[in-house]
């Protein structure tokens, strides 16, 4: 069985119930999500043996956050304890034209003020074949920028195929700060995950005749995009998640992948959305991606079940995904009408 490790931070998520906004809500729903740990649940959920890595508390909530991953089959034991808090973020879920809105909370909590010395790659990469990991870790600050470096140089040395979604957060970190990290990064990086505005806030690359605001995007210019940053890194493979956004419930969801070896561009299927949650969309369609790729899924039927994977998430609340392979292949195969199974 492929063995697989993400490494980001698990946070507390803090939502008003509904689609109440902050300012009228006096009780929070209480879960837990983050990109990283987003993805590894994806995997356990495939069969895959995945362990997660970040710094946890050793304290009750500490605990809570291992647990939520620990019940869906992530592997737990490589999570280091100690310091204080457990980072939070708070979501207002978006209704119609109005957008959700995402606070963070993650000053000082163990994760963010880890030290790279608390991660043992080389216990942690024994018999792994891939490994995954966000912008948005590097983004906590210098001490995770090169603790990912030292993970990227680590799994380099041991032959693991490396993935990275850029996730650029400008509530996080500036574009130049970014793109330093970024760029020292990706030179590590075998498969890149992008969206519509990654490529551009990160590295300046924008895709032609496109609009994201309108919902209006232009395939060839992502062709491009996806060929840039293939150049510019040495991507074995660069995969672009296109989201057409019409309002918060409704968008069109579909996405692209270009495998940088044979010149191959493949374009999925369209999914017309109507969304329950779209926080963790993105992760869903990574850990898809993944998954297909670790199980030797050719480029289109990969890229399809990624995107597959990721609509069905669109329908679950919370971060994690829990549609099915059979779901998914189901979805991916033609079948959206969501008839009642029996």
């Amino acid at each position: 069985m492929p063995k697989a490790v993400t490494f980001g931070e698990i946070m507390i998520r803090l939502q008003p119930y509904n689609y109440e906004r902050f300012v009228q809500a006096d009780h929070l729903e209480f879960t837990f999500g983050g990109g990283e740990a987003n993805v590894a649940v994806s995997l356990a959920n495939y069969g895959l043996d995945v362990a997660f890595v970040c710094k946890l508390p050793a304290h009750a909530l500490g605990q809570c956050a291992v647990n939520s991953l620990r019940r869906y089959g992530v592997d737990t034991s490589k999570i280091v304890r100690g310091g204080d808090r457990v980072g939070i973020y708070f979501n207002e879920k978006g209704a119609s034209q109005r957008p959700s809105v995402c606070i963070y909370d993650r000053a000082h909590s163990a994760m963010q003020e880890s030290s790279p010395s608390d991660f043992d790659w080389d216990k942690i990469f024994d018999g792994v074949d891939w490994f995954h990991f966000t912008g948005i870790t590097p983004a906590l600050g210098p001490n995770l920028v090169q603790a990912c470096k030292e993970a990227c140089q680590a799994a380099k040395a041991r032959g693991i195929k490396i993935s990275c979604d850029l996730n650029y957060r400008g509530k996080l970190w500036t574009r130049d700060q970014a793109r330093a990290a970024m760029t020292e990064l990706c030179q590590y990086v075998d498969v890149c995950i992008a969206n519509e505005e990654d490529a551009k806030d990160v590295f300046g690359i924008e895709a032609e005749a496109t609009d994201i605001t309108a919902g209006e995007l232009n395939k060839e210019g992502y062709k491009s995009v996806a060929r840039q940053l293939a150049e510019k890194f040495g991507f074995e493979k660069v995969a672009i998640t296109l989201r057409e956004s019409k309002s918060a419930f409704d968008n069109d969801w579909s996405a692209m992948l270009y495998d940088a070896a044979g010149g191959e561009y493949c374009f999925s299927k369209k999914y017309h959305l109507h969304i329950i949650d779209r926080i963790g969309g993105g992760d869903s369609f990574g850990g898809g991606l993944i998954y297909s790729l670790l199980t030797g899924k050719d480029n289109q039927s990969a890229l399809e079940f990624a995107v597959a994977a990721s609509a069905l998430k669109h329908s679950v609340e919370g971060d994690f995904n829990f549609a099915t392979i059979a779901e998914v292949e189901k979805l991916a195969g033609g079948d959206a009408s969501g008839r009642v199974q029996r």
